[in-house]
C-alpha cells in the first residue's frame, strides 16, 4: 500500500514501524463517512476490531451506558432482541463485549477465525449504526429503566439492567469514592459526570434524549475504527466500506473541554451507608487528588504512572510509609488514571478517621517536600521504572487479546485528535526518563504536579449508619407520591407497558430472526485438542515440570508446595504468610531493599494458596502454596536467588510491619467481596457440602476474611502467639519434600535455571513430614451474608458426583444453552440483575450465581425451574450448532505462554491428561437435543438437595429469613 492512495474509500495517510510491538501502523480517514480507521499489522492470528465514539455524557443518567447496552438489542439486518448473546452462544469469539469510558464508548471482538471475524465485525457495525432502539420503546425500558408496575393496587417500583447494575457499583465505598473524586475534580465539565449513570439520577432519562444521544454521537465522523492482527487489510477495509459507504462526512461537536484550574485546593465531605449496628470507627476515607496535565503528553503520562509507584506502590515507598507510620489509617495506595483528557493522581487512605484530615493533607505534602529536598532514592526509581517497562514489554492478560489492550491504550491519545500510535511507542518516553532520572526529573515532577498544583481536591468519605435505609424510604416515598399523582390513565399505561415489555421479554425470537445471526459449522472446528507441552523432567531431586515454547525472552517459573503437613486450624495462616512474604524484612535485606530488588529484577511475584481437588476421585484434594514469578531470562539466576532468600530467610521480628499488612489485607479482601460478590457466595456455598470447598473457604473466603478482622482487632493480645505460628507453617511449607516445580521458557534458558535453583533447594528443610488428617466437618448452613450493598448475589447448588452421575463434555454445551438463553432471560433480562450463571465443574461441583440481582426468591424460583426448561426444550440442528461452536470458544480460549504452563501444571495435578480433554471435546462437538435432555435428572437432583447461599442487602435478606438457617453479619 502506498501513501496518500484511496483503499475501498479510506484514504492512507501514514505507515509506520512500531519496533515496541513488532508492527506496522496503517493509518486511514474513510473519504466519503469521516471516519479515522487504523490498523496495527503483524503476525498474531487473534484478530481483534473495534468501533469507539466519543460519547461526552452532560448529566447523570447515564445515557451514554444505556446506549451501549441498548444498541447490542437488534438491528436493521439483525432483528433478534439478543444478537450480542447469541454471538456468544455460537461464536469462536475470544473477546466479545462493549465498555463505556467516562468520555468514550468502545465496541471490541476478537476472534482467531477469520470468517467468525467478518460475522463478528458485520453484527457489530450494523449494532451501531442501525439499532433497534428507534422503533423498539422496550428496549431502553429493559436494559435502562423504567416503571414496573402490575396492578393497580400494587407497588410502582424500578427496573432496568443499568439501573441495577450501578446500584451494585454504587454499593461499596470504593466504588462510590471513585465516582466522587472526578465530581470533584471536575465540576464544569463532562469529567463530572457520572457515564455509567447514578441510579438516583438513572430514571430522569427520557426516550427522545436517549434517541438524540445516538443520533448525534452515533456516526462515522465520530467514530474511531481500530484494527489488529494478521488479518487481510485490503479485504476489511472493502468489508467496513460497505457500512460507511452510505454516510456523509459530517461536523460533530463532541470535544472534550478542559476543566479551568482551581485557585486552591477544595474540600469536600461526602457519606456512604454502614449497617444500623457497625461501628463507625476507622471507616473512613480521606483522598487527595490532582489533575495533572494532559494525556496527550505521552512521556509525562508514562512517568506520572511510574510516579505513582515510586510513592505509592509498595510497603517500600515513601509517601505510603509515612502515611502508615504517622498512623493515619489501615490502607494505603494510589491511583493514576491517565484514560481521559486530564488525567487524575489520587493518594487514597482507608480506614481512618474524619478528625485525621488536616494531619493526612499535612503529612501528605511535608513528606513531597521532603523528597523534593532530599531526592528520591535512585534505586527506587529505578526499579518503579523496571516494573512499569517490563509491564508494558510483556503486554500480557489473562482475560483479553493483547491487540484489545493496544486497542485501549491508543485512544489514550487518538480521542483527543493526537496521534494514535504514540501510546505504543513507548522506547524514547522511557529513554528520555531513565536519562532524566540520574537528574531530579521525578522531584521536579512531584513539585509541578503535587505540591504547586492547586487544581485538586481533598475528598473526606464517612460512614454513615443506616444511610441505605434512608434511601430506600425516601424511593419508597418518591415512587408512592408519583403513583399517587397519576391518572387512572397514567397508571393503564404503565400496567400496560409492563405487560407489553414482559411479553416481549418471554416470546422467542423467530426462526427466520435467528437465522440472519451468521454461524459457523462444526467442520469449522478441528476435533483434535492441541497438546499443551510439558516435559517432566528430574532437577536435583525434585520433579520438574518443563514447558519449551516461545516466551520472547521471558522466564515464568511456578513452585508448588504441598500444605498438607500444616494442622488443619493452622491453614489461614497459610494464606497469611502469601501475603506476608515478600513485603517483610530477610536475613540478608530489609524490606524496602528488598522490594526495590523485586522490582529491579522480577516482572512480578505472586505468593498465594489454593485448592487442588483430583478429578478421578472427589475425595482426594489437598491445599497448595504457590509461588508465582517470572523475570526477562538474563534475570533468571537473581530471581531464583530473591525467591530463595524470601522462602529461607524471611523475618518474623517486625510487628509493627505485620500488622500493617495484615490491616492492608483486610482493607484489600473487603473490596474484593463487595465486587464479586457472587464469587464470594458460590465459595460459601461449596464449603456446606464440600470438604475441599470447606479448606477453600477458609483459606481464601468470607471464613478467612473473618480470621484475618479479628487478628487486627486483636493483634496486640495474639502479636507472639501469631508469629510463632507462621513460623511453624513456613517450616513445615517450604520443605524439599513438598515440591513440584514449574518453567515455561524457551529451551534455550532452560541450563541457566538448573544451574541456578540450588538457590532455593539447599536451604530448603529436607525432613521427612508425615500429612495431617484434617477431619473437616461441613454441615448444610444456608446463609444469608449480610451487608449494606444495593443487589444480592444469589447462589445455589451440589455436588452431582455425590449423587452417582458423571462428568461429560455434554454439560458444557448445557452449561451455555442454560446459562445465555434461560438465565439471561429470565434473571437477566426480566429480572434485572446484571449477570447469572451455570457453572458445572469436572469435580462435580454444579453451581447456579446471579451477579449485581434486586431479587432473591425470584432468582431461586428461576434456578428450581431450570429442570422444567431442559423437559421442554426444543433446538433445531442450526441452534444446537450454534451452541456447540460457543462452547468451544471457551474450550478453545487462546493461552498466552504463561498460561500455557500454568493450565498444564494444573491438568498435572488434578489427574486430568490429554485423553480426558480429547474426550471431552468430543462429546462436546457430539452434543444432540438428546444427550441435553438426559441431563435434566443431574440438574433436578442438585437443585432437590437445597443448598443456597445469598450474599446481599441486610434488609432483603432479613424479609426473607426464613429460606436460611443462619444470618451472618460480613463486616464487622
Amino acid at each position: 500500500m502506498e501513501v496518500n492512495k484511496v483503499y475501498h474509500g479510506f484514504r492512507l495517510y501514514e505507515i509506520r514501524d512500531i519496533k515496541e510491538i513488532n508492527s506496522k501502523a496503517y493509518i486511514f480517514e474513510h473519504e466519503k463517512s469521516g471516519a479515522r480507521l487504523l490498523k496495527i499489522q503483524n503476525d498474531d492470528d487473534n484478530k481483534v476490531f473495534s468501533i469507539s465514539f466519543r460519547t461526552p455524557p452532560s448529566d447523570n443518567t447515564g445515557v451514554p451506558h444505556i446506549i451501549e447496552h441498548s444498541v447490542l438489542c437488534g438491528s436493521r439486518k439483525y432483528p433478534v432482541k439478543e444478537p450480542f448473546v447469541e454471538l456468544i452462544k455460537g461464536s469462536l469469539q475470544t473477546f466479545l463485549n462493549a465498555m463505556t469510558y467516562p468520555d468514550k464508548t468502545m465496541y471490541p471482538v476478537a476472534s482467531k477465525n477469520e470468517k467468525d471475524f467478518f460475522n463478528l465485525m458485520d453484527v457489530y457495525l450494523d449494532a451501531v449504526f442501525y439499532p433497534n432502539i428507534y422503533k423498539t420503546k422496550e428496549i431502553l425500558m429493559q436494559e435502562g429503566w423504567h416503571y414496573e408496575l402490575f396492578d393497580k393496587e400494587g407497588e410502582l417500583t424500578y427496573r432496568g439492567v443499568v439501573y441495577n447494575e450501578m446500584k451494585g457499583a454504587f454499593s461499596s465505598p470504593e466504588g462510590i469514592l471513585f465516582r466522587k473524586i472526578s465530581e470533584t475534580l471536575f465540576p464544569d465539565t463532562t469529567y463530572g459526570y457520572e457515564s455509567g449513570g447514578d441510579p438516583d439520577y438513572i430514571p430522569e432519562l427520557t426516550y427522545e434524549a436517549f434517541l438524540d444521544f445516538h443520533k448525534k454521537y452515533y456516526h462515522p465522523s465520530n467514530s474511531y475504527i481500530y484494527l489488529y492482527g494478521n488479518g487481510d487489510l485490503n479485504k476489511e477495509l472493502e468489508f467496513i466500506d460497505g457500512y460507511l459507504k452510505d454516510f456523509d462526512k459530517t461536523e460533530i461537536y463532541s470535544e472534550i473541554e478542559f476543566q479551568p484550574p482551581f485557585d486552591e485546593i477544595k474540600e469536600f465531605m461526602m457519606d456512604y451507608p454502614i449497617a444500623q449496628d457497625e461501628d463507625e470507627k476507622e471507616k473512613t476515607f480521606l483522598s487527595l487528588n490532582f489533575v495533572t496535565g494532559d494525556s496527550r503528553n505521552v512521556e509525562e503520562a508514562l512517568a506520572l504512572e511510574i510516579l505513582e509507584h515510586i510513592l505509592l506502590g509498595t510497603f517500600a515507598s515513601p509517601l505510603k510509609k509515612a502515611l502508615i507510620d504517622a498512623g493515619l489509617g489501615k490502607d494505603v495506595f494510589g491511583s493514576f488514571e491517565g484514560s481521559m483528557l486530564q488525567p487524575m493522581f489520587s493518594i487514597i487512605v482507608k480506614g481512618s478517621e474524619i478528625d485525621k484530615k488536616d494531619k493526612f493533607k499535612e503529612v501528605v505534602f511535608e513528606t513531597l517536600r521532603k523528597l523534593v529536598k532530599e531526592g528520591i532514592d535512585k534505586k527506587l526509581i529505578e526499579a518503579s521504572i523496571n516494573k512499569i517497562e517490563f509491564q508494558m514489554r510483556e503486554a500480557e492478560h489473562d482475560s483479553a487479546p493483547k491487540g484489545l489492550l493496544y486497542g485501549i491504550k491508543v485512544m489514550n491519545s487518538w480521542l483527543y485528535d493526537a496521534h494514535p500510535t504514540v501510546y505504543l511507542e513507548y522506547d524514547v518516553p522511557l529513554k528520555n526518563i531513565k536519562e532524566g532520572m540520574k537528574g531530579r526529573y521525578f522531584e521536579n515532577l512531584i513539585e509541578k504536579y503535587l505540591i504547586n498544583n492547586k487544581h485538586a481536591s481533598l475528598l473526606v468519605l464517612k460512614p454513615k449508619k443506616g444511610l441505605l435505609d434512608e434511601k430506600e424510604r425516601a424511593l419508597k416515598e418518591k415512587l408512592k407520591k408519583i403513583k399517587e399523582s397519576m391518572s387512572d390513565e397514567n397508571l393503564n399505561e404503565i400496567i400496560e407497558n409492563t405487560k407489553k415489555l414482559l411479553k416481549r421479554q418471554e416470546t422467542p425470537d423467530s426462526k427466520e430472526a435467528l437465522e440472519t445471526i451468521p454461524v459457523l459449522s462444526i467442520s469449522d472446528i478441528k476435533r483434535e485438542a492441541d497438546k499443551l507441552p510439558l516435559v517432566e523432567k528430574n532437577l536435583n531431586g525434585c520433579k520438574l515440570l518443563f514447558h519449551p515454547v516461545f516466551t520472547n525472552k521471558i522466564v515464568y517459573t511456578n513452585f508448588y508446595f504441598d500444605v498438607d503437613k500444616v494442622d488443619y486450624n493452622l491453614l489461614p495462616y497459610a494464606s497469611l504468610l502469601g501475603s506476608l512474604l515478600g513485603k517483610l524484612s530477610t536475613k540478608n535485606y530489609c524490606y524496602e531493599e528488598l522490594a526495590k530488588e523485586i522490582d529491579i529484577n522480577i516482572g512480578g511475584i505472586r505468593f498465594y494458596t489454593e485448592i487442588i481437588e483430583r478429578v478421578d476421585d472427589i475425595e482426594a484434594f489437598k491445599p497448595i502454596f504457590v509461588i508465582e514469578s517470572k523475570c526477562l531470562a538474563d534475570k533468571t539466576p537473581k530471581m531464583l536467588e530473591i525467591i530463595g532468600e524470601i522462602i529461607n530467610r524471611t523475618l518474623f521480628d517486625d510487628k509493627k510491619k505485620i500488622k500493617e499488612i495484615i490491616q492492608q489485607t483486610k482493607s484489600r479482601l473487603e473490596m474484593i467481596m463487595i465486587d464479586r460478590g457472587h464469587s464470594v457466595a458460590s465459595k460459601r456455598l461449596v464449603s456446606y457440602f464440600s470438604k475441599a470447598g470447606k479448606l477453600n473457604e477458609i483459606m481464601s473466603g468470607t471464613e478467612y476474611y473473618k480470621f484475618i478482622a479479628n487478628l487486627e482487632k486483636n493483634f496486640d493480645t495474639f502479636e507472639n502467639e501469631l508469629i510463632e505460628k507462621l513460623k511453624l507453617v513456613k517450616d513445615r511449607i517450604f520443605n524439599i519434600n513438598n515440591l513440584l516445580l514449574s518453567l515455561t521458557c524457551e529451551e534455550k534458558d532452560l541450563s541457566v535455571y538448573e544451574k541456578n535453583i540450588h538457590f532455593i533447594l539447599d536451604d530448603l528443610n529436607k525432613e521427612k513430614l508425615n500429612k495431617v488428617d484434617f477431619n473437616i466437618k461441613v454441615s448444610k448452613d444456608n446463609e444469608g451474608l449480610l451487608t449494606q450493598a444495593n443487589v444480592q448475589y444469589v447462589a445455589k447448588g451440589y455436588n452431582y458426583r455425590r449423587l452417582g452421575y458423571e462428568y461429560n463434555g455434554a454439560m458444557q454445551v448445557l452449561r451455555t444453552i442454560v446459562s445465555l438463553d434461560y438465565l439471561w432471560n429470565k434473571v437477566r433480562v426480566q429480572g434485572g440483575a446484571y449477570g447469572c450463571f451455570m457453572n458445572i465443574e469436572r469435580n462435580g461441583t454444579l453451581t447456579f450465581a446471579s451477579y449485581r440481582d434486586p431479587n432473591l426468591k425470584e432468582t431461586l424460583k428461576a434456578y428450581d425451574e431450570v429442570p422444567q426448561y431442559i423437559e421442554k426444550l426444543e433446538i433445531d440442528d442450526r441452534e444446537m450448532t450454534k451452541y456447540i461452536i460457543g462452547t468451544m470458544s471457551k474450550l478453545d480460549y487462546p493461552l498466552n505462554p504463561f498460561m500455557k504452563g500454568r493450565v498444564s501444571d494444573e491438568n498435572y495435578m488434578r489427574g486430568i491428561t490429554y485423553e480426558d480433554i480429547q474426550r471431552e471435546r468430543e462429546e462436546v462437538l457430539d452434543t444432540t437435543l438428546q444427550k441435553i435432555k438426559n441431563l435434566k435428572n443431574v440438574i433436578e437432583d442438585t437443585l432437590k438437595q437445597e443448598y443456597i447461599c445469598v450474599l446481599g442487602n441486610e434488609n432483603k435478606i432479613k424479609q426473607n429469613q426464613d429460606m436460611f438457617n443462619k444470618l451472618v453479619k460480613v463486616f464487622e
